[in-house]
């Protein structure tokens, strides 16, 4: 009697192993698994993420799909421990550095064959940047957003001013309005980014995308030459008296009230600025351009934090993983997502937006000759620590330049010569 028992129990085991292992029956054999690890927990982009997973089992009816939805933030710990031991088939993640840590870990795939069996090379080529490492690509981009120059179209035409497109014009911008009582650029950098933003503007208009990348990978130092004329430019605004005053005890939204009020004319931010100017009832006197050029002989970058989509390398469903990013990386479900979701599609063939601010955004970013992501998500977090107070301090006393620029970088050869 035992004999039998336990040659029932061996035999139901042996069914359900098998069963298991091969993605359980589906009546007809086995079918086909695929699991995604999402960090989207807000109510409106996870309902958004939903439906495109939605449509893609639609699509593939064959596949069963088994979605993950993590608290956002809970997710940024989560990660690090799934990724090493029991890993999806896709997780949701962010491009630059943050992607490259995995990178080099050896934690994502290398899915360079999605990006050239699908197209992506040319549908993205403005992202591809910023989800390659060493000339491979590991992630598909799913939304970003625009940085640039927000202003008060009103003021700008009361005193007959156009969107600059080059420094000099900026400059003259800038004193008209200073001749006039108005703070030419609101800014609060109480919180450190916002002078991170300024730094990288600069730098990626005087030097250019691959000398900005070496510095944030600790490759170039804070004390070479290429960036005198970084801070060169950045004092010469500061000496024009172009900032907001008392910048460094204001946070990034008390900043827009100088900007809400009319004291202050224009704002380096990234969109998400533009529901505070529409709560305000200002929505529609606020205009945007692109951060102008410095040196003619430089590509225009831009500032573009971006989400992505990931392989994990111990992922066990690897086909379907790519066959998923296919479908996710499609212009049509690429408009879809991306707006829902307040962002914009890095699909250059998806439907243009329709909201004015964010049509000069799309527009913007398919036309950039590369992006960055921004500052600390470019460069290892104790480095971008390090770098923002540096920055920060420097707006307020440019006279330390050299010895802000020496402490920085003395960061930079901790962090990177670990």
């Amino acid at each position: 009697m035992n004999k039998r028992i336990l040659f029932t129990l061996l035999l139901v085991s042996l069914i359900t192993v098998g069963t298991f292992a091969n993605g359980g029956s589906d009546g007809e054999g086995t079918s086909r698994m695929l699991v995604i690890n999402s960090n989207l927990s807000d109510p409106a982009p996870k309902a958004a993420f939903a439906e495109v997973v939605e449509g893609f089992k639609a699509a593939n009816p064959d596949i069963e799909v088994t979605l993950n939805s993590f608290d956002h933030e809970a997710y940024k710990t989560a990660i690090r421990n799934f990724l090493a031991s029991d890993a999806p088939d896709v997780c949701l993640w962010f491009a630059g550095n943050r992607m490259k840590f995995f990178v080099d870990e050896g934690l994502f795939l290398d899915i360079s064959d999605v990006w050239s069996d699908y197209d992506l090379n040319n549908s993205m080529s403005a992202a591809k940047s910023a989800v390659s490492v060493d000339g491979k690509q590991y992630g598909v981009p799913w939304g970003y957003y625009q940085w640039g120059m927000f202003y008060r179209k009103d003021i700008f035409d009361k005193y007959g001013l156009s969107e600059p497109a080059t420094w000099d014009e900026f400059l003259e911008v800038g004193e008209t309005l200073k001749s006039n009582g108005i703070t030419p650029v609101a800014i609060g950098t109480k919180y450190l980014w916002t002078a991170g933003g300024w730094f990288d503007y600069l730098n990626l208009r005087v030097n250019g995308l691959d000398y900005h990348m070496d510095l944030m990978l600790g490759n170039a130092s804070y004390t070479d030459p290429e960036l005198d004329e970084v801070f060169n430019v950045w004092k010469d605004l500061i000496d024009r008296g172009f900032f907001l005053e008392n910048h460094a005890t204001y946070s990034w939204q008390e900043a827009q009230a100088p900007l809400i009020n009319g004291d202050a004319a224009m704002y380096l931010i990234g969109n998400f600025i533009v529901p505070d100017m529409d709560a305000a009832g200002i929505g529609d006197k606020i205009g945007f351009f692109q951060f102008p050029q410095i040196n003619s002989s430089v590509g225009m970058y831009e500032d573009a934090p971006m989400d992505t989509y990931h392989i994990p390398a111990s992922a066990k469903n690897v086909e379907e993983a790519k066959l998923f990013l296919a479908y996710v990386a499609s212009p049509e479900i690429q408009t879809q997502f991306a707006y829902a979701t307040g962002n914009i599609p890095p699909n250059k063939n998806a439907d243009p937006p329709t909201i004015p601010l964010t049509k000069e955004g799309f527009d913007m970013l398919a036309a950039a000759d590369g992006l960055a992501q921004f500052y600390d998500r470019d460069t290892n977090p104790e480095m971008a620590s390090a770098g923002m107070q540096g920055f920060q301090e420097f707006m307020v006393y440019p006279d330390r330049e050299d010895e802000i620029r020496a402490r920085i970088d003395a960061e930079r050869k901790s962090v990177f010569d670990k």
